[in-house]
């Protein structure tokens, strides 16, 4: 039997250029895909900040990744804007990223089974399938996997842009790109998809409400039997305590008595009260209303009077960097906010804490609570999206479950979930033993990846 050919299509994949959850998808799901003997390829844009050399690298044992290069498009500092906002020329910019992804197939002459698309940047790609490349015999067996990581964004331009995209203005319509009177190419692309796929099986229902929809719940409903929601996996070797160079002790599920020592240095480093009993919980964070801030500024205060400390790493919207600054100011001993993005110390956080907060309003798939688990940090967190999917809420009676979990988004309820984890904490050997379970647990890509083949094989007999 012929290999499955996927070309894998994202605005940015780590090693090379990273903003988002995305990223660590496209660098991460190619290569466990390769370990199933897939023939897979990815493509991306060639940005000014990347540090490579030609149209061309590798990743895993022999990925090919394509580079799409044009000066006048991605010779930038940042990959989607600046501090002023988004690129104004965004749409010119994908739409010439997407036509390329076609063309250099042929170039490459690679005919792929399935090209998986990833958000409203690649959305063209599946319209220009079915129009402009509509009778082109090379493509005449290609499939298209729309992925959505987060509904939020779509893709939206004004009117008078929907020229650049070089499509008859019969399509700028209501059963197509047309979304409230602008363009929307994240509508277009699900409608032209042979299937769409979303980071959760949870997110995958949720995106069909109203409430998460975001504008396109109606689009999504028609499409419902070809909607698949696919948790998305971690990459084990990039988050792994027993090799984290940057963590002040090394430890593994056999030494997670160590994780302790982690916790005294930074303690240390971050001038709080060195006292290994005391509980740390930590947040790596947006700081923005979508990542559960405002239900949790109502608390913090209350939490900080209880004997617990408090590491916050992030930045975000100006409310919440005023908020937590007077608070780390009047909470010196048991609180430091760190207003930054900051690799090192973000590691140093999954390692120390013994809690790890992520109170999310939605939450598409996240990777906080699987990293938090690698590193024998319990999570507390809402049953929404992938967290629904991943934490297992704890019965201190069974001893079943793999964190602490909420429903109602209300700071009430955040409370109690934190609480909960608290008292367990207390009780030294029921914790011990529950930082030991949620640090065998596997999360990793191989059991997606699978998933991913079903799918792919699916789309292509139909």
């Amino acid at each position: 039997m012929e290999r499955l050919k996927v070309l894998f299509a994202a605005s940015e994949v780590v090693p090379f250029a990273k903003t988002g959850g995305l990223a660590d998808v496209a660098g991460s799901l190619p290569i466990a895909l390769e370990e199933m003997g897939v023939d897979v390829r990815v493509i991306m844009p060639k940005y000014a900040s990347m540090k490579v050399k030609g149209e061309e690298a590798r990743i895993g044992k022999d990925i090919k990744v394509y580079f799409v290069g044009n000066d006048d498009y991605y010779n930038r500092k940042e990959l989607y804007g600046d501090k002023y906002g988004d690129y104004h020329d965004n749409l010119e910019r994908f739409a010439y990223f997407s036509r390329e992804i076609l063309e250099r197939c042929k170039r490459e002459d690679f005919k792929p089974d399935i090209i998986n698309c990833n958000d409203w940047q690649t959305a063209l790609v599946p319209v220009y399938l079915n129009t402009i490349y509509k009778y082109d015999p090379f493509f005449a067996d290609t499939k298209v996997l729309f992925t959505i990581h987060n509904m939020a964004y779509q893709g939206i331009f004004p009117t008078d842009e929907y020229k650049n995209i070089g499509l008859d203005w019969v399509l700028f319509s209501i059963d197509y790109f047309e979304f409230y009177g602008k363009v929307n190419l994240m509508k277009a692309g699900l409608v032209y998809s042979d299937a769409i796929s979303t980071v959760s099986p949870t997110y995958a229902k949720e995106i069909l409400t109203k409430e998460y929809g975001c504008g396109l719940e109606g689009v999504l409903k028609v499409r419902e039997k070809d909607l698949y929601g696919i948790l998305n996996g971690l990459d084990h070797n990039a988050w792994d305590p027993a090799a984290d160079t940057r963590i002040f002790k090394k430890y593994s599920i056999d030494t997670a008595g160590d994780k302790v020592i982690n916790k005294e240095k930074l303690q240390q480093e971050l001038g709080l009260k060195v006292d290994p009993a005391i509980p740390m919980i930590g947040m790596i964070s947006r700081l923005a209303d979508q990542k559960g801030l405002d239900i949790l500024a109502k608390i913090i205060e209350g939490l900080l009077n209880l004997k617990l400390q408090f590491v916050l790493l992030g930045t975000g919207d100006n409310k919440y960097h005023i908020l937590f600054e007077k608070m780390a100011k009047t909470h010196k001993k048991n609180a430091s906010v760190n207003l930054r993005f900051d690799v090192g110390l973000a590691q140093k956080i999954y390692a120390a804490s013994d809690i790890f907060l992520i109170p999310s309003r939605y939450e598409p798939c996240g990777l906080g609570q699987m990293i938090s688990f690698r590193y024998g940090t319990i999570p507390v967190v809402r049953e929404t999206g992938g967290l629904k999917d991943s934490v297992v809420d704890y019965d201190p009676e069974t001893k079943c479950g793999s964190g602490f979990t909420f429903v109602e988004y209300r700071s009430e309820n955040l409370s109690l979930a934190i609480k909960r984890a608290l008292a367990l904490y207390n009780n030294r050997d029921a914790w011990a033993s529950l930082v030991r379970k949620v640090m065998a647990l596997d999360f990793s890509w191989e059991a997606s990846a699978k998933e991913y083949v079903k799918l792919y094989e699916q789309i292509t007999k139909e």
